[in-house]
């Protein structure tokens, strides 16, 4: 890293678009370069020779690090498990890119282009605005950067399921089929032809009601549930479902249960014969 510090103390080019210069960074590609510059809490518009070397040295070792993690697991994992946990978000595989809220300050992630690619950044967590140590802030930028908020979409690059999407991006993540199949489960008529920004409003007024720990369970899932529980069909839920679904959705359940004590039973004679 010691050459790499010298080259980038004489460069006048933005810190965002030397991540990704191969003839100074190694490796990172666009969705590394938000992620590293976020957990280095460094604005991609910094010019490289403004940069400290304590951040250097960040930017360094997040690049190491995150780089090393994705040749392991064969997966670009940048979240660190025990704070995804901590925010609430187990499941949280990335910060900002391709996220339209900051994980950690909940502040609007925004995007601009570099060199042609998306460029993403929470302006909380890496402020352009630094201290200097003597009292004085630095606002020196490689360019001025017309901003937008993140306006998410279905990475090919780095693909996330379904629930992961909601969760983090919202509805308007899904697909039109995904959209249709959520609304299904909330037995909600969909209209013939409904746009998807109409599917996306219907499902977040779903999504967005009153339930137990915040989130919203829908009908099909309380049907679930309650045979699961052993509950009968008489029983009166909040959360319902006509008869006929109710029949199929406690099918469906105990089928799933039945097929996983079976799987269970296996498992036990395996190890009963060794």
């Amino acid at each position: 890293p010691g050459r790499l510090w010298e080259k980038l103390q004489k460069s006048t080019k933005s810190i965002g678009a030397l991540v990704m210069d191969q003839a100074y960074f190694t490796g990172p590609g666009n969705i590394y370069r938000a992620e590293i510059l976020f957990k280095a809490g460094v604005h991609p518009d910094r010019i490289g020779k403004e940069i400290s070397k304590e951040e250097f040295d960040r930017i360094w070792f997040h690049t190491v690090q995150l780089l090393k993690r994705g040749y392991q697991t064969g997966s670009i994992l940048t979240v660190d498990p025990e704070e995804a946990k901590a925010l609430g978000k187990p499941n949280m595989r990335r910060y900002i890119y391709n996220t339209s809220k900051c994980p950690r300050c909940s502040s609007n992630i925004k995007t601009w282009g570099i060199a042609g690619r998306t460029c993403y950044a929470c302006q909380r967590c890496q402020p352009l605005d630094v201290n200097t140590g003597d009292g004085s802030e630095s606002r020196v930028v490689a360019v001025v950067s017309p901003l937008k908020d993140c306006d998410t979409f279905n990475s090919h690059c780095a693909p996330e399921s379904v629930v992961t999407r909601l969760s983090v991006g919202g509805p308007a993540r899904l697909t039109v089929k995904e959209l249709k199949a959520k609304l299904e489960e909330f037995a909600v008529t969909i209209p013939s032809h409904a746009k998807k920004s109409e599917l996306v409003e219907l499902l977040s007024s779903k999504m967005t009601g009153p339930s137990q720990d915040g989130v919203l369970v829908s009908p099909e899932s309380a049907a679930a549930e309650k045979a699961a529980a052993g509950e009968s069909l008489a029983v009166e839920h909040v959360a319902d479902l006509a008869p006929g679904q109710q029949r199929k959705a406690r099918a469906r359940a105990l089928k799933m249960e039945t097929s996983g004590d079976v799987t269970t039973r296996r498992s036990k004679r395996a190890r009963n014969k060794k």
